[in-house]
């Protein structure tokens, strides 16, 4: 019977069933903070970039004030390496008096992707898009 009121080392079991529980959680949210954090500042940069545009008299020095901002300011974004960021501007297609600008980053460098082998993962192709009418109201 007095094993079973012992109740030394019952503190370490417990630990030791809930630790990997609780560190999962842990990094799962800290992965997908980078992640998330990352898609933000890309989002961050085609909205200020398109943002910039809007100044541009015509596409093509719309196109140049675009590209410049994102060159010289993708550096100062956490997660963003400007090397692995493709960007796309141009006057819409569809509508005339929309500038859009699109962005596609890499995100394969992350350190989610390393961290869980066969739990879904976002894509590790981030993809935002940013629209500005030209020319005013």
């Amino acid at each position: 019977m007095r094993a079973f009121s012992c109740k030394n080392g019952s503190t370490a079991i417990e630990f030791a069933i809930l630790a990997p529980v609780y560190f999962l959680f842990l990094l799962g949210m800290i992965a997908y903070g980078i992640y998330l954090g990352a898609s933000h500042s890309v989002q961050q940069l085609a909205s200020e970039a398109a943002r910039l545009s809007v100044g541009g008299l015509t596409e093509v020095e719309r196109r140049a004030m675009a590209i410049d901002y994102i060159a010289n300011h993708s550096q100062g974004y956490a997660f963003v390496d400007p090397a692995k960021l493709q960007v796309q501007v141009a006057d819409s297609e569809v509508d005339a008096t929309r500038f859009v600008v699109d962005l596609r980053y890499d995100a394969r460098h992350l350190p989610i992707w390393g961290i869980f082998d066969g739990l879904v993962m976002p894509s590790t192709t981030i993809e935002r898009r940013s629209t500005v009418r030209v020319g005013g109201l």
